[in-house]
């Protein structure tokens, strides 16, 4: 589904609330039905990332957020290494494949 940049953010915004309760109830479901399911949630993420890379990060770029891109993707690497970082500190174990 494409949505027109064209400053009406509130299909959009109604649209990432539906798909942000969906992941929540999808979270929930799947910790209950299966409590160490390290595997599928790699799977998840790298998925996430896929879409993240392939069609938001063009299309960004293609209406002129370039830097507020780049910008984002720095800064979500260092959240994502600092969690492990601050994991690694107090000691709470991290689970690899």
């Amino acid at each position: 589904m494409f949505i027109d940049v064209s400053g009406n953010i509130g299909p959009a915004f109604v649209l990432t609330i539906i798909a942000d309760l969906f992941t929540g109830i999808g979270s929930t479901i799947a910790y209950f039905i299966r409590r160490n399911s390290v595997l599928l949630t790699a799977f998840v993420t790298g998925i996430m990332v896929y879409i993240s890379l392939d069609e938001l990060l063009p299309m960004a770029h293609r209406y002129g957020y370039s830097h507020t891109v780049i910008i984002g993707i720095v800064l979500g690497m260092f959240v994502m290494a600092l969690s492990l970082l601050v994991l690694r500190v107090f000691s709470i174990p991290i689970i690899y494949l």
